[in-house]
């Protein structure tokens, strides 16, 4: 670790603490030259196993790169993608893996497309899933309504509540 006052090559730890987020860590440092004091964040590289063996780091703007093919002439801003390349990180750092085969990342990114775009994600699916037919379509659309369905139920259960809370609350 090079100094970033005077350059020296010669660094000594004083502490080392895993950051809030759980997935890098600070450290401490004082250079041995000049005994300047400064901190340093070290994250974990999370590597890509491509179908043909080699590895590669992993791009977060190349994973965005490919749903934003998928979400081509839709209503997906490029914060909604930048968002959704975070939450693919974030996913994959939180597994507490370093390496992972190409199509994982791939699947990583269905479960944050699925909320975001329902076309994008059917786009996105028939490429990471293989998708050989109309029918398979059909199921993954079947899956998608019951997934809304579900998320539709829940929100109706918890305004069902909150309509509770507020009739059984006291007046005053």
């Amino acid at each position: 670790m090079h100094c970033p006052y005077c350059k020296h090559h010669d660094t000594k730890v004083l502490d080392s603490r895993v950051a809030e987020d759980g997935c890098s860590i600070r450290r401490r440092r004082c250079c041995q030259s000049c005994e300047q004091r400064f901190t340093t964040l070290e994250l974990m590289q999370l590597t890509v196993v491509k179908r043909s063996g080699a590895t590669e780091a992993f791009d977060r703007g190349k994973a965005i790169a490919g749903v934003r093919k998928a979400c081509n002439g839709r209503p997906v801003s490029e914060d909604d993608l930048a968002r959704l390349g975070q939450q693919v990180e974030d996913a994959l750092r939180g597994s507490g893996q370093a390496e992972f085969p190409a199509h994982e990342v791939g699947m990583a990114i269905l479960a944050p497309l699925r909320e975001l775009d329902d076309v994008a994600f059917l786009r996105f699916a028939s490429v990471y899933k293989q998708f050989e037919s109309a029918d398979d379509f059909e199921i993954e659309i079947e899956s998608l309504r019951k997934h809304r369905a579900e998320q539709l139920s829940a929100l109706l259960d918890g305004s069902d509540r909150d309509a509770q809370d507020l009739t059984s609350a006291p007046s005053g």
